[in-house]
């Protein structure tokens, strides 16, 4: 299945050579969870984006992509975030580069629940508080608020393609969410 995002600037390998690198190297990337804060800090809303897999299938996923040579972490949640939300989304990186997990990816289903069909990928996960206006990335149909609650209801979380739905619990619980 490919979540992937168009990418006008694909970095520094042609996509045959990061087909042959995919093939030896796990790929590192970030994922965000974008938030929106209540005036205290809590989190009110959290955004998934809705795309169509291959077979045509609604799928939710989260911000995503790797992380290129001479990347700091920052730059690439930073490029990742505005490529997928849009320039006017505002995202509040993390002071520390430090995730709130490393999420491991395998192509085929493993110990850890995260899947990749193209690739072993090492994501490093934040969550992400966005303040301005949101636009969905270019092969996401939308994007969509829902409240923590909504977002961890059994249907949604089924929505989440690779082990995502995990990833938004974990994401929900390490911002407090349910405690």
């Amino acid at each position: 299945m490919n979540v992937r995002t168009p990418d006008p600037n694909p970095g520094w390998l042609s996509e045959e050579d990061l087909f042959e690198a995919r093939g030896r190297l796990p790929m590192i990337y970030v994922e965000a969870v974008p938030v929106r804060l209540d005036p205290l800090g809590f989190v009110n809303e959290v955004g998934t984006l809705l795309q169509a897999d291959e077979d045509g299938n609604m799928i939710r996923s989260l911000v995503s992509g790797r992380v290129i040579y001479r990347e700091t972490i920052r730059a690439a949640l930073l490029r990742h975030m505005e490529k997928d939300l849009g320039p006017l989304a505002f995202p509040q990186l993390p002071i520390s580069p430090v995730p709130f997990t490393v999420a491991e990816y395998f192509p085929a289903p493993s110990q850890t629940g995260f899947t990749d069909d193209r690739q072993h990928a090492v994501s490093l996960a934040y969550v992400i508080p966005v303040t301005g206006e949101c636009e969905p990335r270019q092969d996401a149909l939308e994007l969509t608020w829902m409240t923590p609650a909504e977002v961890l209801s059994p249907d949604v979380q089924l929505e989440f393609s690779g082990g995502r739905g995990a990833l938004v619990r974990q994401a929900l619980a390490f911002a407090g969410v349910g405690h």
